[in-house]
């Protein structure tokens, strides 16, 4: 007999069947990796907070580690550098890892994304009908060298004193620069949902660029402006922990790029695979954690 109770537990146990089912797949012919890579810290954006996957899924799925998160899609650098609040659930993660008797093996940041995608592109180049098409040099000198570069320093600092207040010493911080988009107008799901998008093609197209070849090259300027950039910050006093990790060239943008990048800013579960591999490689070259 069909009674209101009875529905919810037959749809419970669908939604069940439906989450394992997921989980079968996500995890796939490689299986789960065993457990005791060591335990990560993440603060970040969509590339650690994507709807399905995403690079801290794959860590823990494929390479072992344990990772904690207080990662959000969206978030810009700029948000996670000025709003204390932001700071305050990395504070109780990390918290909550000592009194487990866990330390972090390292703390991972994405960020910049956002900042340079979306309603910001089209600010950071000139006209493609001007006598100087391309990036306009002193905007992203602006943008990049100055203002994201003074986030960048101040979340790696008050990280870094996190760290050193509650542990003793500076945990380890890996960071990266992305990989080379392609602005061909695919936004999340077709445009729609928590990440709609396009964040490229609208800018190109607001400022005259229509030759994809042309597009991909001031995509190609961007992305390795934001590495260096982000490659120097190990060299800033205080912060010789920091590492850069040059994801450049691990995601195609060839003919077969669309079995890489599931749209316009982000990798396929393919992708995130192989970035969560060059990541896992990195971490693996870490000196050994303080006690």
């Amino acid at each position: 007999m069909s009674t209101p109770d009875n529905d919810a537990i037959e749809i419970g146990s669908r939604q069940a069947d439906e989450a394992y089912e997921y989980r079968s797949q996500q995890i796939g012919l490689m299986g789960l990796a065993p457990p005791g890579a060591g335990t990560l810290l993440a603060e970040g954006d969509s590339w650690f907070d994507y709807p399905w996957h995403d690079v801290l899924s794959e860590l823990e799925d494929h390479h072992g580690f344990d990772v904690d998160s207080v990662s959000h899609r969206g978030d810009r650098i700029e948000d996670m550098a000025y709003n204390t609040g932001q700071l305050i659930p990395l504070v109780r993660k990390l918290e909550k890892m000592i009194r487990s008797n866990k330390t972090p093996k390292a703390i991972l940041i994405s960020g910049g994304g956002n900042d340079v995608a979306g309603e910001s592109f089209a600010a950071l180049l000139n006209h493609a009908k001007s006598g100087n098409p391309g990036l306009n040099q002193q905007v992203v000198s602006g943008f990049l060298d100055v203002r994201i570069r003074s986030a960048y320093i101040t979340i790696l600092s008050a990280v870094t004193e996190i760290t050193k207040r509650q542990l003793g010493y500076p945990v380890p911080i890996l960071l990266h620069g992305y990989d080379y988009a392609v602005a061909d107008g695919r936004g999340y799901v077709g445009g729609w949902g928590p990440l709609p998008g396009p964040w490229l093609e609208p800018g190109f197209r607001e400022k005259g660029y229509e030759d994809p070849v042309q597009r991909q090259q001031i995509v190609t300027q961007l992305i390795d402006r934001l590495n260096e950039m982000l490659a120097s910050l190990g060299n800033v006093n205080g912060l010789g922990h920091v590492r850069h990790l040059d994801l450049r060239g691990t995601l195609k943008n060839d003919h077969t790029y669309k079995d890489w990048w599931d749209n316009e800013l982000h990798p396929t579960r393919r992708g995130f695979r192989a970035v969560a591999a060059k990541y896992a490689e990195a971490l693996s070259l870490l000196p050994p954690t303080e006690n």
